[in-house]
């Protein structure tokens, strides 16, 4: 429950961002967009952010079609890293085998860059 309300959450923070703040509006103009998913290894809690310049869709589940998936063993895992979405966390959450990325790494340089401005 705490997960899917967090992954909630983002998807409005998100959105408020892309109104509010010229910044994450810049370097998503720039990256032209970004679909990516967050979800648990189970599928049991997931949600998907289609990103664009001009807004942002959000949704339960994961389709197929992304660019970006994380992976959590689980739900606790999820928290724990998303609290401090640092590139060093999720570096220490592959290490240990809590987090899975799907996808191409670049992709999540992008995520990256554009979560800093939140």
């Amino acid at each position: 429950m705490k997960l899917s309300l967090t992954l909630w959450l983002l998807g409005f923070m998100l959105k408020r961002a892309l109104r509010r703040k010229p910044r994450f509006r810049e370097q998503l103009d720039r990256m032209r967009g970004l679909d990516w998913g967050v979800a648990t290894e189970d599928l049991s809690t997931a949600r998907y952010y289609r990103m664009a310049p001009n807004g942002i869709t959000t949704g339960k589940g994961l389709p197929v079609d992304l660019d970006l998936e994380l992976r959590f063993r689980d739900q606790d895992a999820a928290l724990r890293i998303l609290k401090k979405p640092t590139q060093q966390a999720f570096l220490d959450g592959m290490v240990a085998g809590d987090v899975r990325l799907v996808g191409d790494s670049s992709d999540m340089n992008k995520l990256q860059k554009l979560l800093k401005y939140l």
